[in-house]
């Protein structure tokens, strides 16, 4: 059993991850500032073994008594409505608390797990998106808040694992949805689904034909602990290679919830990437590890998801 530190534990992703490393006998203590993670998402964890939540903003100096084998970081708001509405604090948490949350490590002796973004690519030249490639970031832009945060957080990663030795995993995110989205998430798979749901028009920015690469959850939790699990530094992509264009998104959006929802197109946002898809060659290779959740049943058990949500409060979206 080890004792297992997951920053931002009560976010979307982050509350499957501590589900799923307390599933397989480990200890985990989330801390999380509720920002934009939620304890809804972990107060079925509450009552089990093992499981402690700490209210804490990881921006500030950390400190967890006992011992701890693993530090994961993934804290940070994560989807452009919340970062474009936080910047300072999305900065914040990718430098300070990645800072933070690397000392505890140290401190402890234990592995540092950090969970970096397919946004470090920025609108890539190069497709799919090799973990070689260094990207293509506006730093200036005002996606740039988020971008660069995540930069800089595998910047002083590696910059601790070669100046102190420190053993460290970091995995670049690729677009993943399922239950827990927030029904106002801002993540296309979730708007879409939503606006489907209650037969509100589709929101497509631009043409839609940029394109985009959908992991279920349940992959993607699976492609983080293989990774935590391996003597592979990274970063690896984890993420699904699956490539799509908005406007088929909204299409299978359409037939999974049966919606007559029409589709409305708006203007595209700043420095919206004009396509990503991950190169998945040293995930499959090093960690064995590839999705194997099809974009449609994710979709249909996502809309399940939602469809309890909504029904639980009838204004959310």
């Amino acid at each position: 059993m080890a004792r297992i530190v997951v920053t931002g534990g009560a976010g979307f992703l982050g509350s499957h991850l501590s589900e799923a490393l307390l599933d397989r006998g480990e200890e985990v203590v989330v801390l999380d500032n509720l920002l934009t993670g939620s304890v809804t998402n972990i107060e079925h964890l509450f009552g089990r073994h093992g499981f402690t939540f700490v209210h804490h903003d990881v921006s500030t100096y950390i400190w967890v008594p006992g011992p701890v084998d693993a530090v994961m970081h993934l804290a940070s708001p994560a989807s452009p409505i919340d970062y474009l509405e936080l910047p300072i604090q999305t900065m914040k948490v990718g430098s300070l608390g990645t800072h933070n949350a690397l000392g505890l490590a140290r401190a402890k002796g234990a592995r540092f797990f950090l969970a970096s973004t397919s946004e470090v690519y920025g609108d890539p030249e190069v497709h799919p998106q090799p973990e070689t490639y260094w990207g293509r970031v506006n730093p200036i832009g005002p996606r740039g808040v988020y971008d660069e945060a995540k930069r800089f957080a595998e910047a002083i990663t590696l910059a601790y694992h070669r100046e102190h030795d420190l053993d460290v995993r970091i995995v670049r995110i690729f677009n993943t949805y399922g239950p827990r989205m927030r029904a106002q998430d801002g993540r296309v798979v979730s708007n879409l689904l939503v606006q489907a749901i209650k037969g509100e028009p589709l929101t497509i920015y631009g043409d839609g034909t940029q394109t985009r690469s959908f992991c279920y959850v349940d992959d993607e939790i699976r492609g983080l602990l293989a990774l935590l699990d391996s003597d592979h530094t990274g970063p690896i992509n984890i993420g699904n290679d699956g490539e799509f264009t908005m406007l088929e998104l909204a299409e299978l959006v359409l037939e999974v919830t049966g919606s007559g929802s029409t589709i409305e197109h708006r203007p595209l946002p700043v420095d919206d990437p004009t396509q990503r898809r991950p190169d998945l060659t040293l995930a499959r290779t090093l960690l064995g590890w590839e999705p194997t959740v099809g974009l449609r049943d994710g979709l249909e058990r996502t809309a399940a998801h939602f469809r309890r949500q909504l029904g639980d409060d009838a204004t959310s979206g």
